[in-house]
């Protein structure tokens, strides 16, 4: 399914990102200072794309097909596990966002542990929970699903993409700020 290695093409960017996010949080413990820049950009990323665009995908097509066609085992997968996982992912990033401001303000070590401790959570979950989708979730789709419903992702995916296209440019100004 086309739309099963664009979600796995999206883990490998969102992996590069965590593998960003690491290094920044390294380089606070070296130099015990904040980009700032470089977290608002995070944390915009995090909502508009690995959530917002990402997620979005999962759970308004994949998701919702698995536990409507695939039965019970489906819904523990989906509904117990990833968008558990989901929401928690959403939860480190409030949190992130929260320590971060209450830094600026302060300039208190703690927050700054705070900051530290919610992006390495956020970090390591999604390297977690990419890597279940790629060899337990997908897979399990890909074999169980029938062609029909393999159809239909694949037209709802195909129509989410086209519509994502004109986020590309503030997604390119984002990864500037990250990478950079």
């Amino acid at each position: 399914m086309k739309a099963i290695d664009y979600l796995v093409n999206e883990h490998e960017e969102i992996i590069l990102f965590t593998d960003r996010l690491e290094e920044e949080c390294l380089k606070i413990m070296e130099d015990k200072l904040i980009d700032e820049k470089f977290f608002r950009a995070a944390i915009r990323y995090i909502r508009e794309f690995a959530d917002g665009v990402h997620h979005k995908k999962e759970e308004d097509i994949l998701f919702k097909y698995m536990v409507e066609s695939l039965g019970p085992a489906a819904e523990k997968l989906v509904k117990n596990g990833m968008l558990v996982e989901h929401q928690m992912a959403r939860a480190y990033c409030m949190e992130l966002e929260k320590s971060l401001e209450s830094y600026l303000k302060s300039k208190d070590n703690r927050d700054l542990l705070q900051v530290i401790t919610n992006t390495m959570s956020y970090v390591n979950l999604l390297r977690q929970h990419a890597d279940k989708e790629n060899k337990v979730v997908y897979p399990f789709a890909q074999k169980h699903l029938s062609n029909e419903i393999k159809d239909k992702i694949e037209i709802e995916s195909f129509d989410l993409v086209e519509i994502e296209k004109r986020l590309m440019p503030m997604k390119e100004e984002l990864k500037k700020i990250i990478f950079s």
